[in-house]
């Protein structure tokens, strides 16, 4: 699914002086790598600020709390998603509601919103949470009108998508803020746990520091309740020179997606995507007009996918599906009371996505051998 020796071996040399300059610094835990990092990456997005923390995961609440979601609120996102776009909510004491997502792009679906909103009284709706899914984002536009018509502020979970773009906008600089991710299968990838929050508002960039050091902006004075959340200068150093390659290698990202498709096209294995029924085994990935996709993962949806995926790991090559259960479906959001049926389209896509190899060094010669083998079982 993924070798990240490629890309250690390009930046090996600037990574290990990176490393050595924080160990001689001694300033381990935030300090000035991380202060550098943090104006490098909202330049890199076009935010206002950044503010550095422990995890993507972190990141998600931090935003949330930030943007003034408290106990007893609601906010509204995707059933289609890793865990922790929900369970971040859960944790800031809000409860998740959701709308069905885009069976074409996998985002959450702003006409699926726009009848949620207008549906009833949600008086207890704070906020809206999108996630750029794959690497591509959500249909911002048309949730930031619906954002600023029910006044709630839009909060990007961009996990996957550093350096995504609608049309001119990139993610992180389109909703109030915005949570990245670090984790080292991302694009733009820590060597441990990392994570930011871009914001527009400087002032919420500097209550996100007090949350993410305990609630204190002085040493040893509380202001309120937070978290240890603090971002370590080794992994700043470290996305400091990988910062500067993250658009080659999304670029990179961007050739082998095209290639699958060429190699797919070319082995008569696809559908275009746009039909109600597909007669192809296998559907491309659909990138919106608007977007400018940096492929975090390569999903298709795959007809008979556990027995492809039995055939490929046979082969050995490495598959994945993001994800199996919609978030409405987990158990411990039995409380929500929703059941299955609810939101169809996020459930037919748990039991259709297949994620394939993706990373920048992939070689056609392996991307090849893909698609032969996926040609083979269907054949």
């Amino acid at each position: 699914m993924l070798d990240l020796q490629h890309q250690y071996e390009q930046v090996r040399a600037e990574v290990l002086a990176a490393v050595s300059r924080v160990c001689a610094s001694q300033h381990y835990i935030l300090g000035p790598e991380v202060e550098a990092f943090e104006r490098e990456l909202a330049e890199f997005c076009g935010a206002r600020a950044a503010v550095g923390c422990a995890s993507g995961t972190d990141a998600l609440w931090l935003a949330l709390t930030a943007a003034g979601v408290q106990p007893g609120d609601e906010v509204l996102t995707t059933p289609f998603s890793f865990f922790a776009s929900a369970s971040a909510i859960v944790r800031a004491g809000a409860r998740p509601v959701f709308a069905d997502i885009d069976p074409l792009t996998f985002n959450l679906e702003p006409a699926q919103v726009e009848t949620f909103l207008r549906g009833g009284q949600h008086d207890k709706l704070r906020a809206l949470l999108p996630v750029h899914l794959y690497g591509q984002c959500a249909d911002v536009n048309s949730l930031q009108k619906l954002a600023t018509e029910f006044q709630l502020p839009l909060i990007e979970d961009a996990a996957q998508a550093i350096g995504a773009r609608w049309g001119e906008l990139k993610a992180g600089s389109i909703g109030v803020c915005a949570a990245f991710s670090f984790y080292p299968t991302k694009n733009l990838s820590a060597y441990g746990d990392a994570g930011m929050v871009t914001t527009t508002d400087p002032a919420m960039a500097e209550h996100i520091r007090r949350l993410r050091n305990h609630g204190s902006s002085r040493r040893y004075v509380h202001e309120e309740f937070g978290w240890n959340s603090r971002l370590d200068a080794m992994q700043a150093a470290i996305l400091r020179v990988k910062l500067k390659y993250v658009d080659r290698w999304n670029d990179g990202r961007r050739q082998r997606a095209a290639k699958y498709g060429e190699l797919f096209t070319a082995a008569g294995l696809t559908s275009s995507g746009d039909e109600s029924e597909n007669s192809a085994p296998i559907q491309l990935p659909h990138t919106a007009a608007t977007a400018y996709h940096v492929f975090h993962q390569y999903v298709v949806r795959a007809y008979r996918r556990e027995e492809l995926r039995e055939f490929l790991t046979a082969r050995k090559i490495g598959t994945e599906v993001y994800y199996p259960i919609p978030l409405h479906l987990q158990p411990c959001f039995v409380y929500l009371g929703y059941s299955e049926g609810d939101f169809p389209e996020a459930e037919r896509a748990a039991k259709e996505v297949l994620a394939l190899p993706m990373f920048p060094e992939l070689s056609d010669e392996e991307q090849g051998r893909v698609v032969k083998s996926i040609a083979d079982f269907y054949c």
